[in-house]
């Protein structure tokens, strides 16, 4: 009922004729005529259903409530003869609703001219009412709390009604910030959730900067970011003076409540940043209180979508984004008080679409300002319109009637969806205000009689003396409608404070806590156990991240002294993320390859600025294009794999043993690495260059690791190669490891099969490799036709760029230098994803 024109054409076109489309909707709730929802598309649309069922239970509302609903609106058409409200039965019979100081469903507030000095047919300024029906409103909502804090008063379902049980629904902002103001005053707890939003705030800024800071610590410039929050407090003129110095000392603490977030969740980091002074901070700010509820506010839903949902940080960073970007009107989005505490919640009708409440307030649906001079929108043959001729122009009468029809009709659906918001009770005021013959109550129990089904779009008489008013609005009492009450201004009583227990105990915790149960990475599998030091690479992603000091290899360096390219050039993380980058996005197959490398790296230096010139990285990177890449690859170079034969930075995320399945008894068997070293040693020969790897993975502190939960990260890149008329598919790491020796110029020779797989060995690059063939093992099984892993399985290729010299790189035993090559078994590779999966294999 929300959807425009150009919605509707959309689904039209792309599904119309073609698929079943199943379309979910109240017209009776078509409220967003304001900004583009058209009834009519809704009422179109239905009409070219050829199958249509109703609803016919109520499952929010009273049956006690739903029945005197059902006497003011049942049979009336909202706005169009097609959007009736027609007669539904109630889930809940009776009333939920007990012990109140007024248990009626539906009640009436009427406000008489004698507590304003007027009599006859003179109106009452809507600004006196406005501070009379406020007060008034107030102490009604005290009485009922108060009732619901004393022992056998007001309850909700059997338990006692509190602040958080009502709502008060306002189409204006103004009427919102009077009852907010007359609550507050009344001492009664209460948030006006109506043109605030949390996560446009500078606390769910913030939190962004963070999160990305969290994924990506390895980037200056987004821990400068993070830097500039409320979290750490900098200045821009602080980072300048601090250099980098001061940014790695941020970036060490990012990383170090990154690991804390995932240990402890989010809430952890606030209370971190809290003790390094965050508080003290704000609250030095304009605003700063303002700004320590938001976070406070922010932190307790990020730590609830990331429990509830399973997120890690990334995601978490993700879904953040996402919730900023929908703009919906669900009632967590909207800011609390500073010092915020369970409240009555004061929202517009539009805010409340979706929510239900106990007890719901309407103090002023009696009162609509039409003004001439608004803009007149209408529907023409269906097509929705705006009149710009003017009051001049020929048409201007009928088409401002039409107009004002619409809009009555809008109004009607207003107050619908604000009274059905209620599950156990309704109420509202009426006042003889200036403005009220236009009001949707109004019109509904004034403009009308009992058993009318047509409602006026403005009520006549204008005007109606006290006792008339009454007289009327009696017999909609007498038709089973709202209960009639004098507005009379009650003494605001005392909210009391709930009992105490008399004995307190501590609460037994009787659950089984699963602490095997996590998400994970290739890195995060290995740290743990990274007893030995591996051999230095740049980083992947956060979450993937292989980077470890550099060693001194054993094994000498052998063959050709052939320089390498790269000798020359710096070393580290950040030189390795912007070569990762570049490769990533560069054309291989650009005419001018130099060129378009320097393209790349002038565009990737912004985020990771090194101290090299972009014509010499760009030179440095040719030769590794041209090398070939061994037998695994049909000894093809880089340079004939083009963009369209690759996947570049392939995320991926599956369940460890079942994920979140909660099937495993406490104690149960579980999956560990060491059950894929046995599979190492069931596959691999004996000449395998990676069989040394069993006995590590096999190993108490290795091999000890869970596999239960997710598995997540990135590969590099997955290349296509076309043999004939089949295809191959290899995963490609890209390595800017140093595997050299200090004392003398790096070459070719540093990078021999031997001191590769050294290399491997020592960093734990073949679990890598399995679990790498693992994921593209799983990606082609559901997208390659015909998929035999035996064939489209083409292995794994580690290539250390640094070793890779061009057309003249030295071959060892069909092994180019630089390139190393491993095709584990087609029958490991789907046993592993089995074992992963939580099968065990014999």
């Amino acid at each position: 009922q929300d959807t425009d024109p150009i919605q509707w054409r959309v689904i039209q076109r792309a599904f119309g004729g073609s698929s079943t489309v199943i379309l979910i909707g109240d017209p009776k709730q078509a409220i967003y005529a304001f900004r583009g929802g058209d009834i009519v598309t809704y009422l179109d649309a239905a009409d070219s259903a050829g199958d249509k069922q109703t609803l016919t239970t109520n499952w929010r509302s009273d049956g006690a409530l739903v029945r005197r609903l059902q006497a003011v609106f049942g049979g009336t058409a909202l706005g169009d003869p097609r959007i009736v409200v027609r007669a539904v039965e109630a889930h809940h019979q009776g009333t939920r609703l007990a012990g109140a100081p007024r248990n009626d469903p539906f009640r009436l507030r009427v406000v008489s001219r004698k507590a304003f000095g007027r009599q006859g047919t003179r109106t009452i300024a809507i600004d006196d009412l406005r501070d009379h029906i406020g007060r008034d409103l107030a102490a009604d909502i005290g009485g009922l709390l108060a009732a619901g804090s004393a022992p056998g008063g007001a309850t909700f379902e059997g338990r006692p009604v509190r602040a958080g049980d009502v709502a008060v629904i306002v189409e204006k902002h103004k009427d919102a910030r009077v009852c907010f103001q007359a609550l507050t005053e009344a001492g009664v707890p209460a948030v006006y959730t109506g043109d605030s939003d949390v996560y446009a705030s500078d606390a769910a800024d913030d939190w962004l900067a963070l999160l990305d800071a969290f994924d990506q610590p390895h980037r200056p410039g987004v821990v400068r970011a993070a830097a500039t929050t409320g979290f750490f407090g900098k200045t821009a003129e602080d980072l300048v003076a601090g250099g980098d110095a001061l940014t790695d000392a941020i970036a060490e603490t990012v990383r170090a409540w990154a690991d804390n977030a995932r240990e402890c969740g989010v809430a952890a980091v606030l209370e971190a940043a809290q003790i390094n002074g965050m508080g003290t901070r704000a609250l030095g700010w304009h605003g700063g209180e303002r700004y320590l509820t938001d976070m406070a506010h922010l932190t307790q839903l990020l730590q609830q979508a990331a429990h509830r949902d399973h997120l890690g940080l990334p995601a978490l960073r993700d879904w953040l984004r996402r919730r900023r970007e929908e703009g919906s009107g669900s009632v967590e989005r909207y800011r609390r008080l500073d010092s915020d505490a369970a409240a009555v919640q004061i929202m517009t009708v539009w805010g409340s679409k979706g929510l239900q409440f106990p007890i719901v307030y309407l103090p002023f649906a009696f009162n609509r300002n039409v003004r001439d001079r608004d803009p007149i929108l209408f529907h023409d043959g269906g097509t929705r319109c705006l009149h710009i001729g003017g009051p001049e122009s020929a048409d201007y009468v009928q088409v401002a009637q039409l107009g004002r029809r619409e809009a009555a009709g809008d109004d009607s659906r207003l107050m619908y969806v604000a009274m059905t918001r209620a599950q156990s009770q309704v109420v509202a005021w009426w006042a003889p205000s200036w403005d009220e013959p236009n009001g949707g109550l109004s019109r509904l129990l004034r403009g009308r009689r009992p058993g009318d089904t047509e409602i006026a779009d403005t009520c006549h008489p204008k005007t109606l003396t006290d006792e008339a008013a009454w007289e009327l609005l009696r017999e909609w009492e007498t038709a089973d409608g709202p209960v009639l009450e004098e507005s009379v201004i009650a003494p605001v009583p005392g909210l009391g404070v709930a009992p105490r227990p008399e004995d307190l105990c501590v609460r037994h915790f009787h659950r089984y806590i699963d602490t095997g149960w996590r998400r994970t990475s290739y890195s995060g599998l290995v740290r743990s156990a990274q007893d030995q030091i591996g051999v230095g690479s740049e980083p992947e992603t956060a979450d993937l991240d292989d980077e470890v000091p550099d060693i001194a290899l054993v094994t000498p360096a052998s063959g050709s002294e052939l320089p390498s390219p790269m000798a020359n050039l710096p070393t580290g993380a950040k030189f390795g993320s912007l070569v990762h980058a570049v490769l990533e996005t560069a054309d291989p197959r650009a005419e001018d390859l130099e060129a378009e490398l320097r393209a790349q790296i002038d565009r990737h230096a912004v985020w990771w600025p090194v101290e090299v010139p972009a014509d010499e990285l760009a030179a440095a990177l040719i030769p590794m294009h041209d090398t070939p890449l061994g037998p695994l690859a049909g000894n093809r170079t880089l340079r004939r794999i083009g963009l369209a034969d690759r996947l570049c930075e392939l995320d991926f995320e599956f369940p460890l043993a079942g994920g979140d399945r909660r099937d495993r008894e406490p104690g149960g068997p579980e999956v560990r690495l060491a059950d894929v070293g046995r599979l190492l040693a069931n596959h691999l020969p004996d000449g395998d260059r990676l069989r040394p790897y069993v006995d590590r993975l096999t190993d108490a502190a290795l091999g000890g690791q869970g596999l239960r939960g997710y598995l997540n990260g990135s590969l590099d890149v997955v290349l296509r190669l076309r043999d004939g008329t089949g295809h191959r598919y290899l995963v490609a790491d890209y390595k800017t490891n140093w595997l050299g020796d200090a004392d003398r110029a790096l070459t070719a020779a540093d990078y021999s099969p031997e001191r590769m797989t050294e290399a491997m060995l020592h960093s734990d690059y073949p679990l890598q490799a399995l679990l790498y063939c693992v994921v593209l093992h799983r990606f082609l099984r559901w997208r390659q036709p015909g998929y035999d892993p035996a064939e489209h399985l083409g292995g794994v290729l580690y290539l250390f760029l640094r070793g890779m010299c061009g057309p003249a790189t030295p071959v060892i035993g069909d092994h180019p230098a630089g390139v190393f090559g491993w095709r584990p078994p087609a029958a490991l590779v789907t046993d592993l994803s089995d074992l992963l999966d939580g099968r065990r294999i014999p």
